[in-house]
């Protein structure tokens, strides 16, 4: 029997290569199938309606004699969650008791008008998403965007129409800065952009609570942080007339939908975009500059939440305040997330966290349910939106591993 002589070297164990995961498995677990998405929203719903029973005083009466006649517990059970989702549509998509059309059709307006940022704000993670990068900081965009469209509409006098093409402009405009900052330390530095917007979030909500307490933007008479109104040249026009609240911001929406949609399936810059998200490595071997890719991202991100802001200011709120942007910015990573980081996608689930908003109010009303259910029900769609895609990361860890 010959026996085979080895170097030294080789004898040597080498020692276990690290797990790795490609960009590529994080973006795919953003990503995901429509079909998954609409069973998270009913599975959430479901949970949330077992949760509107549980706390309903009629079930737990019943569920006293459950044993005795249990029929009575599932009945109850059914109508207290079936009331409490028919008062939230109702609020939400269509009044039965509504006087005319137009009074049956408000609650749709409202669903319509409150979805207006959250679509654009979502629009700008989404693409974030695509692109691999964690924009967390929508909310901060917003808030730049707010203040600088809120001063252009106070404090300058243009001519009608030149006025918010303007505010529109400075808007957007505030947004691309404040992400852009985001994209050019990272391309710079290779600092985590999940940490940059996260602290620039904060660092904006300090910069505008401060602005509020300068002359310049202090309303006169007032002692309390807010603006001067903007100028009625301004506003977005009312879309159906001054009977509702839906502006042309939501054209706006719906504008930067199709852009955004084009610019990722059909533009050369949202190829070379997706190629830096599946794989900077390859895109860099390709000849494409993954770094000028995260800093025009980001800009592009910052810049829908930019609009997201002009929205609310133009819009809505009319005046700027620390709370213009509510809490649209964090609700758009959920949009986002619910959308499948998908341009369409995420329209349709801003309209869907819109009717939440709109309905939740008319649901506490009408039933006395409160409110809080809803942040229940959202917190559960991005909970079974998230577990599909973390559970097949998991799976693709111990692949690589073996």
């Amino acid at each position: 029997m010959s026996v085979t002589t080895t170097s030294p070297e080789s004898n040597q164990v080498s020692a276990p290569s690290p797990v790795e995961l490609t960009p590529d498995d994080y973006r795919r677990s953003l990503l995901g199938s429509t079909l998954q998405s609409v069973l998270a929203v009913l599975v959430a719903l479901f949970l949330g309606g077992l949760l509107i029973a549980a706390t309903d005083e009629t079930v737990r009466e019943s569920a006293g004699y459950f044993f005795a006649r249990p029929g009575d517990t599932f009945t109850a059970m059914w109508d207290a969650a079936s009331s409490a989702y028919i008062a939230m549509f109702h609020g939400a998509v269509y009044n039965p008791d509504g006087s005319g059309l137009a009074g049956k059709l408000y609650p749709l307006t409202e669903t319509l008008t409150v979805a207006t940022p959250l679509i654009l704000a979502g629009l700008g993670v989404a693409l974030a998403f695509r692109t691999g990068l964690f924009n967390i900081g929508a909310q901060g965009q917003i808030l730049i965007g707010a203040t600088l469209a809120g001063y252009v509409g106070f404090a300058w006098q243009l001519p009608v129409g030149v006025h918010l093409l303007v505010v529109v402009v400075a808007g957007a405009l505030g947004g691309a800065i404040w992400g852009g900052v985001v994209g050019l330390i990272k391309a710079r530095t290779g600092a985590h952009e999940v940490i940059l917007t996260i602290m620039l979030n904060y660092i904006a909500i300090n910069l505008v609570s401060w602005l509020l307490t300068l002359s310049t933007f202090q309303r006169e008479g007032s002692s309390n942080p807010i603006s001067p109104p903007i100028a009625e040249t301004a506003m977005f026009p009312k879309l159906l007339g001054d009977g509702f609240r839906l502006h042309w911001g939501f054209v706006v929406a719906v504008v930067a939908t199709v852009a955004v949609a084009w610019l990722l399936n059909r533009s050369t810059i949202g190829f070379e975009l997706r190629a830096v998200g599946a794989n900077p490595r390859a895109a860099r071997t390709a000849g494409i500059s993954v770094t000028k890719g995260f800093v025009v991202v980001m800009l592009i991100a910052g810049m829908l939440a930019g609009l997201a802001g002009t929205a609310q200011i133009a819009g809505t709120e009319h005046s700027l305040t620390v709370g213009v942007a509510a809490s649209f910015g964090f609700d758009a990573i959920t949009v986002a997330l619910l959308g499948r980081s998908k341009p369409w996608g995420t329209f349709f689930a801003g309209i869907l966290y819109g009717a939440f908003r709109a309905g939740g109010v008319t649901m506490q009303t009408s039933t006395g349910t409160n409110i809080d259910i809803v942040l229940v029900v959202q917190s559960l769609i991005v909970l079974f939106v998230a577990l599909p895609p973390l559970l097949k990361l998991k799976s693709r860890r111990k692949e690589v591993a073996a």
